[in-house]
């Protein structure tokens, strides 16, 4: 899990595993940055702004 790396930090990341293992990306991923963090070579991407402005909604279905 690489959180919150820049590009050219995960670039070095994915490097220095050389494929040992997989690797995640997540925290500043955006809309924008997408594809530049594709191309770094990550095996998956969490992208947290999907759901960050989402509000939560209580659905309990306790009987008071």
């Amino acid at each position: 899990m690489l959180d919150n790396f820049d590009i050219a930090t995960t670039k070095e990341s994915v490097a220095l595993i050389g494929g040992r293992c997989e690797v995640e990306s997540s925290g500043v991923i955006t809309e924008q940055t997408l594809i530049s963090f594709v191309e770094c070579g990550v095996d998956y991407i969490s992208v947290g702004a999907l759901t960050n402005h989402i509000k939560e909604l209580d659905m309990s279905l306790k009987a008071h």
